[in-house]
């Protein structure tokens, strides 16, 4: 059985972006603003940079700044969960672009990305946890053959108490360790598009819908209202 399932991931990994086009990766969920050009599977163009801020004034010029103004023949952007405002500036973006040039526009999850990031030097079982909101983070786990955990947005306290891989990747994984007893490798890892081959095309989905991990934070008016 596990030699099956290792055989499968190889497979899987080996099948991972195989578009024979050129693919727009856009990465923008986090505090890294990323883009990547891929042609037949292979990066030919990679910008990664670590912003915080400023993504919507960012990502244009470095689309613009890939070979062919990034012109491809579909793109692929982060759903998420992240920021909400990163998510939305991708996706916006994404779709403006796919109309102009005429391609199709796929979304892929943010922490997928990161998973398969921290896939070095093979395929492994990972724990991602990212920064979420009000002091929480997003968690979740993956595995080579794609049978992934749920997304979850947890305290520090909760999380501590999930069954976490023995690595740990993302933007609070060191911090996620160090509330565990054992040994865990802590990989501190953000999205970046230069991964994109890694990702499995069944990740990918046509439903631009945000993933934002957790519910919102406001209420809809007709809730609010019905309050005495």
């Amino acid at each position: 059985m596990l030699g099956r399932l290792a055989n499968d991931a190889r497979l899987r990994q080996g099948a991972a972006m195989q578009f024979g086009g050129r693919t727009l990766i856009i990465e923008t969920a986090s505090e890294a603003c990323s883009v990547a050009l891929f042609d037949a599977g292979k990066c030919i163009a990679n910008d990664h940079r670590e912003l915080g801020r400023g993504h919507a004034e960012r990502l244009i010029p470095m689309i613009d700044a890939l070979p062919a103004k990034g012109r491809a023949d579909r793109i692929l952007t982060s759903l998420g969960p992240g920021s909400f405002t990163g998510v939305r500036i991708g996706i916006a973006a994404a779709r403006a672009l796919g109309v102009a040039w005429g391609v199709p526009v796929l979304g892929y999850p943010t922490l997928a990305l990161v998973a398969v990031r921290a896939w070095d030097p093979a395929p492994r079982p990972v724990t991602v946890c990212m920064n979420g909101g009000h002091g929480e983070w997003f968690v979740q786990n993956f595995d080579p053959d794609n049978t992934d955990g749920p997304v979850r947005s947890l305290t520090p306290k909760a999380a501590a108490e999930t069954d976490a891989k023995g690595v740990i990747a993302g933007n609070r994984a060191k911090e996620f360790a160090g509330l565990l007893d054992d040994d865990r490798v802590a990989l501190d890892l953000l999205p970046d598009a230069g991964f994109a081959h890694r990702l499995d095309e069944t990740r990918l989905s046509l439903d631009l819908s945000p993933i934002y991990g957790r519910a919102p934070d406001a209420k809809p008016q007709s809730l609010q209202a019905a309050k005495p």
